[in-house]
């Protein structure tokens, strides 16, 4: 009998690569996609690596396909974004070696900056998508997706969501079925994507998508469960769960492919049913193709295009219920917030206390929009911090962004961070770009980057030296500093954006949390000495509070001893201690 063991969507997704026979895993980590690569990289068997941003993950594990071998890339929504360009081409390319993508949706913005539909773009690019809606067929469809890839020469997109990726359940492990590697042959018509030789693949991708409309009407994927005929749903993924628990006594149609959906079954099914609704979260991708066919249906009439689905939604929209709480919990309210002795708080608070704007990037940084350091301006995506300050100064002038900053990590500088530098020079701009380096992937979870030496199996590397690189693209003026030298950073803060020119500094932190073993010293407060000023408040340290008679301590269990509460204090009254 084959064991069983209840795991997450994204070890289940995991699982479905090892079992399926890839050979070839690349991604770029992104919160809700992040922990797939992390439990691939268990699997000796499989090749697996953080690539600098999504484009370069998608593009090697096209390499691996066309070379004859079973690849996986895996990236959050947004991420596909970055990958669109390859992604795009080799639709028309197809595939030797199956080719797969997990692609992770957010809805309910848990982590990202918007709440973009994947199946959107799978229906622009003419890719195949199948949608899981637990971990067993998390890990089933991936293997489904593999086989697909090879029979229909075509890349797979298999959709995700937060709520699967990080929901548990029972999964049955099956063995690794190792597979031959496709030979390579030379195929100039099929891989190089001239116009001419485009032209020739668009008529095939089209075959191909009316092949998949009508063979997915039989594939085991998708499922029909006939009940009370008088109300009727067709869904898919994590919704189906929640229809499924709202409506239990109804029909329903469970779609496994997504997109081509497979049209004669969905008619069958809506001739069958009196009332037809179609339950997906975010945009009415189903919904809007099956209103096209003239098939009657109730969709986001009822239901909202943002945010997650629930079971109550469902009953209050659909059911007609008055849903009450009788003792709603009484949960404080927690907004997100730098840790302690984090890096970036020092830097943000000398930049608050200069007036200084940031134009932001994605990443931990991110909090210091909020108060109190309310530095944070702009946050459009990755990258483009550099970028946004460049076109800020070519609309206004050099002395126009004398009070601004570009405000980018170590882990995002390598994504898309330096061609943004590289135009910023190129270009003859002038402005201070802040490299915030504390040595990891900090806000997924401490990924390591072609700058930290260490690759995802665990090797050594050459690791990149971020202000080597930024002198080489013809920078001049680069500092590296320690975050917490606040007197040197400030001054090397004026100097930068006094300057004419491109400027870089570094600042050269490790994460906190990178450290396995607590900080020797802590920091206390005198209260004989304190004078209640508040100055050690003002960068928004969590373990710094003010008592209700006005007295403020040092919680000594957060505490990390970064000194920046010592530093700001001009009264002597914040001493170290030894923990």
């Amino acid at each position: 009998m084959a064991e069983k063991v209840i795991m997450l969507g994204n070890e289940a997704f995991a699982r479905g690569a090892y079992e399926a026979g890839c050979k070839v895993s690349a991604a770029y980590p992104g919160t809700p996609s992040t922990e797939i690569s992390e439990n691939i990289v268990q699997y000796e068997e499989i090749y697996s690596e953080w690539s600098p941003n999504e484009k370069v993950a998608m593009e090697v594990a096209i390499g691996a396909s066309i070379i004859g071998v079973r690849a996986l890339a895996s990236m959050k929504h947004v991420g596909l974004n970055v990958a669109a360009d390859p992604l795009f081409t080799v639709s028309y390319i197809g595939v030797t070696g199956g080719l797969v993508a997990i692609i992770a949706d957010d809805p309910g913005l848990y982590s990202s900056q918007n709440e973009q539909d994947t199946r959107a773009i799978a229906r622009a690019a003419k890719v195949p998508v199948l949608e899981p809606s637990d971990s067993s067929e998390a890990k089933e469809f991936v293997k489904f997706a593999f086989d697909l890839s090879e029979k229909y020469d075509t890349p797979v997109i298999v959709r995700a969501t937060t709520r699967l990726a990080h929901s548990q359940g029972m999964v049955e492990l099956n063995e690794r079925i190792e597979r031959e590697d496709k030979p390579y042959v030379r195929d100039f018509a099929k891989n190089v994507m001239m116009p001419g030789n485009a032209k020739g693949r668009h008529l095939v991708v089209e075959s191909r998508e009316n092949a998949l409309e009508k063979d997915g009407c039989n594939f085991s994927i998708n499922k029909v469960e006939y009940q009370d005929t008088s109300i009727g749903f067709i869904t898919s993924g994590i919704p189906y769960m929640y229809v499924k628990e709202a409506f239990p006594e109804a029909s329903v149609l469970k779609l496994g492919i997504v997109n081509p959906l497979p049209r004669k079954l969905i008619e069958e099914f809506a001739a069958k049913v009196d009332t037809l609704y179609i339950i997906e979260e975010l945009d009415p991708i189903i919904e809007e193709q099956v209103k096209s066919w003239g098939i009657k249906a109730i969709g986001k009439e009822v239901l909202t295009v943002q945010g997650e689905y629930t079971a109550n939604l469902l009953r209050k929209a659909i059911g007609g219920e008055k849903l009450s709480i009788a003792h709603p919990a009484q949960v404080p309210n927690r907004p997100p917030i730098l840790c302690p002795s984090c890096p970036h708080r020092s830097v943000y608070s000398i930049l608050n206390r200069l007036k200084i704007h940031g134009a932001g990037d994605i990443g931990c940084y991110t909090l210091g929009a909020v108060a109190p350091l309310s530095v944070v301006d702009t946050t459009v995506c990755m990258g483009a911090s550099i970028s946004t300050l460049h076109g800020m100064e070519k609309a206004k002038g050099k002395d126009y962004i004398k009070n601004w900053v570009a405000l980018i990590g170590d882990s995002t500088f390598m994504h898309t961070g330096i061609n943004s530098l590289i135009n910023m020079v190129y270009n003859k701009g002038t402005g201070t770009v802040m490299i915030l380096d504390n040595s990891t992937t900090g806000m997924t979870g401490h990924q390591d980057h072609a700058a930290t030496g260490k690759t995802l199996m665990g090797e050594d590397a050459n690791a990149v030296d971020i202000a080597t690189l930024c002198k080489a693209v013809g920078v001049n003026h680069v500092y590296e500093i320690n975050a917490f030298d606040t007197e040197r950073l400030e001054k090397a803060i004026k100097e930068a954006t006094a300057m004419d020119e491109v400027a870089v500094i570094i600042t050269k932190s490790p994460c906190i949390l990178l450290s396995k073993a607590p900080s020797k010293k802590q920091y206390h407060i005198l209260p004989e000495v304190c004078k209640k000023c508040g100055m050690c408040m003002k960068p928004g340290c969590p373990a710094i509070t003010k008592l209700e008679n006005g007295t403020i301590a040092i919680n000594d269990t957060m505490c990390n001893g970064c000194g920046l509460c010592e530093q700001a204090c001009k009264f002597a009254a914040v001493k170290p201690v030894e923990r």
